[in-house]
């Protein structure tokens, strides 16, 4: 195996560590809907919620994160600075409206959400850096950025890079950008891990599915735990989020994963114009 070593998974663990398999809110924008996933998903058993300010959706989270049956404290709930709210006093000032609508004092990871338009790497994450020397962030990570845009941000960065977030799946696997992660001792959080929706079209991973009586979400999702990388599947019913539950009691063999290591695509799902790779 390439990357992070596994961690494990607690069925509840409290916020201080960053649950395995988390709900994502990405397109979530049915107000009733957004609110009634991350309820259904928290009293079934999931503890890391993901947001972001562009996603349109923080006060719909904040609001099914206080109509679930689950103490505050024991959320792992993340959310993302827009490329736009970069600029250090606009960090200051939108995170801030982030936690209004989250209806929180902090929350327990705080993203840069991609390195484009206003991201000055020393700038704004001196300005991420003293949201977490106040307290109201009590992490600070990246999203979609590139091995040398890692090593940069931990470099300036006074307060440990936690985590950096970008597309991860059984096709597009990012070795070398796990690899990086791994070198610097960033967690790895995997955003549309199910490909949006392609991997169920994949044979290697619906034959293991059948194999192991599954689904082939649940292989992808189990495959990446396997890689020690955390998911965040977005799911809007009661049902994709029990059968995405249900991946962390699959186990992979040494089989399974040697023929999902061995898909050969690179099928990049989210690439906006502004993504690093891009350039």
């Amino acid at each position: 195996m390439t990357g992070q070593q596994p961690r494990s998974h607690e069925d509840t663990p409290h916020a201080d560590e960053m649950p395995m398999l988390g709900l994502g809110t990405w397109q979530n924008d049915d107000p009733e809907e957004c609110r009634t996933a991350v309820e259904t998903a928290l009293n079934a058993g999931y503890r890391h919620v993901d947001t972001a300010q562009v996603y349109g959706n923080e006060a719909e989270v904040g609001e099914g994160i206080e109509r679930a049956n689950v103490d505050r404290e024991d959320v792992f709930l993340a959310t993302k600075v827009w490329i736009e709210n970069l600029a250090p006093e606009d960090v200051h000032e939108t995170a801030r409206a982030s936690l209004d609508r989250l209806g929180v004092d902090s929350v327990d990871l705080l993203y840069v959400h991609w390195p484009a338009h206003e991201y000055e790497p020393e700038p704004t994450l001196d300005a991420f850096n003293e949201l977490y020397d106040d307290g109201l962030v009590d992490r600070i990570g990246v999203s979609n950025f590139q091995p040398d845009q890692l090593a940069e941000a931990v470099d300036v960065s006074a307060a440990p890079v936690f985590a950096n977030q970008f597309e991860c799946h059984p096709l597009l696997q990012q070795r070398d950008l796990r690899d990086a992660c791994a070198e610097h001792d960033v967690e790895v959080v995997a955003y549309s891990p199910l490909a949006r929706g392609e991997v169920f079209r994949i044979e290697e991973l619906t034959d293991i599915a059948d194999k192991h009586d599954a689904s082939a979400a649940q292989v992808s999702l189990a495959w990446l735990r396997e890689k020690g990388v955390t998911t965040i599947p977005k799911a809007t019913s009661e049902a994709h989020v029990l059968d995405n539950l249900k991946s962390l009691a699959l186990d992979l063999d040494d089989e399974d994963v040697a023929a999902i290591d061995a898909i050969d695509r690179a099928n990049r799902r989210v690439d906006p114009d502004f993504g690093p790779w891009n350039r």
